[in-house]
């Protein structure tokens, strides 16, 4: 690049500060978060469709659960490295490019013939969104100059994340009530065509750093070692489990890791080094992230499908029930982070794994008792917690790390949220199948999830799955109980904000 092209850029750039109003900047933010909000939405919002669309394309249980998984383990898997081909390349031309493969890649997952074909327009979708979200926050950065705008901004950024995935159920249920399956991938069109627009007109100008090192073999070893962890979790849960594939995908998991490890310590700008999780704070805030996706993507996910299958409600009934997480996620969101500098992380993230594990542990009893009202104060409770824990824990995150590591916790930060999702839809989807037809009468085994849809044994396969729901719940609920003493050890000494990180 030569020094006039530079010069042209920090020209160009000068001019966008200097020229640029409020409303041209919170217009285009605007179009910013309606990327993120694709990219959240597009984590949850097949938890609604998965049984109609199942019914639809003949979809197996091992395909029904690559549909949904697709998705988070190719985002999750080049995370990493995206954020730093946007530094080379520039945000722009990396939004914009995000965009454009995340809207061809809705229109073939609406239209898809086959579950094959659908995974892999899913997994498309999936590298759309990784190009995408780390340009998302940069160009915020980017855009606004005042650090209280910047502030502000990114607030609601983290805010605009947390009710995507929050609100995908009730979003995929209406869609279902008026139009076919498909519906919930060609919602995405209208919105990428807006953004592109907004972005023609109004984003700062591209910035490229042609000097900035991209490494894409190290997200391609990321990608094997999700994978293969992935396959092993569905496998091992599998009651048909081959184990020469658990093994394949276990080695495949282990080589993955140790090459990807090997490369970081042989690179001058590693994506990562597993020094920085030496800091007890940073590693809170990674565990605080995680779980809490974990907790509340999971429960999610197999709660729309119980009320849909097991308690007859329709896709737009189970959306709207489980949209209570979603409504006491929103304020909590907000309230955590503003907050924060009073009260500390501690009762901010532990106290919301608290949170969780009282809201896990209400909808394991509205099974028993076969209460909605119980459900929906359980989901309330869930919803508070992870909005409360998801406020700050990328603050915990970020904040904790010295600035010349800002992007490598950045990066990692990203990747929590969907590691989290990845590995909760891995196991919560594969447990309550394998308990389902663990608990099935015998004669009745051979017709899985058929016996689901109606007939003579509709209701002792109801009885079965949620049974199975229950109990899976109550894995979950364990695991928000171990996560609240976990992360009380991490912020025992409750820290006010992600400076204060004196904890190794």
């Amino acid at each position: 690049m030569t020094i006039g092209h530079n010069a042209r850029l920090r020209s160009a750039r000068k001019e966008f500060d200097s020229n640029s109003t409020p409303a041209q900047r919170w217009s285009f933010f605007a179009a910013i978060s309606l990327g993120l909000l694709m990219i959240g939405l597009d984590n949850s919002i097949l938890f609604t469709a998965l049984p109609t669309l199942t019914e639809e394309i003949h979809a197996g249980e091992t395909q029904q659960l690559w549909i949904i998984n697709a998705y988070p383990l190719v985002l999750a898997g080049l995370l990493l490295g995206t954020g730093t081909l946007g530094d080379k390349i520039g945000h722009r031309r990396m939004f914009t490019t995000g965009l454009v493969v995340f809207g061809v890649a809705s229109l073939a997952a609406a239209f898809s013939p086959t579950p094959a074909f659908l995974i892999g327009a899913r997994a498309v979708l999936g590298l759309g969104a990784a190009v995408m979200m780390p340009a998302t926050l940069a160009l915020i950065r980017l855009t606004f100059n005042d650090e209280q705008e910047r502030n502000t901004a990114i607030g609601i950024w983290g805010a605009v994340a947390v009710v995507g995935a929050a609100a995908g159920p009730i979003v995929g249920g209406a869609l279902l009530e008026v139009w076919w399956w498909g519906s919930v991938f060609l919602i995405n069109v209208p919105i990428v065509v807006i953004a592109l627009i907004a972005t023609t007109l109004l984003a700062p100008p591209n910035m490229p750093n042609p000097t900035k090192h991209w490494d894409l073999i190290s997200s391609i070893f990321a990608l094997i070692t999700l994978t293969g962890l992935t396959l092993a979790i569905k496998e091992l849960a599998n009651p048909n489990r081959s184990w020469i594939l658990v093994a394949a995908a276990f080695i495949a998991c282990v080589i993955g890791g140790f090459l990807f490890t090997r490369r970081q310590n042989r690179l001058e700008e590693p994506l990562l080094t597993f020094d920085i999780f030496r800091n007890r704070l940073f590693l809170g805030g990674v565990i605080a992230a995680s779980g809490a996706m974990f907790i509340m993507a999971g429960l999610e996910m197999i709660t729309v499908q119980k009320l849909q299958l097991a308690d007859d409600f329709s896709p737009f009934h189970a959306g709207v029930i489980v949209a209570a997480a979603a409504i006491a996620a929103l304020p909590m969101s907000a309230l955590g982070g503003a907050n924060l500098h009073r009260v500390g992380f501690l009762p901010l993230i532990s106290g919301g794994f608290l949170a969780a594990t009282i809201g896990t542990g209400l909808a394991m009893w509205s099974t028993h008792a076969d209460s909605v009202p119980l459900l929906v104060a359980g989901l309330l409770f869930l919803g508070a917690g992870a909005g409360s824990i998801m406020s700050v824990s990328s603050i915990a995150i970020i904040g904790s790390v010295p600035m010349h590591r800002s992007g490598m916790a950045a990066g990692v930060e990203e990747v929590s949220y969907e590691f989290g999702t990845l590995l909760s839809v891995a196991f919560v989807g594969s447990l309550t199948p394998a308990l389902y037809l663990s608990n099935l009468p015998t004669h009745l085994r051979h017709m899985g999830t058929e016996a689901l849809h109606g007939g003579l044994g509709h209701a002792d396969a109801s009885t079965a799955y949620a049974s199975a729901y229950g109990t899976t719940v109550g894995c979950v609920a364990v695991l928000a109980l171990v996560l609240t003493i976990v992360t009380f050890w991490c912020f025992r000494d409750n820290p006010k904000s992600g400076g204060n990180s004196g904890a190794h």
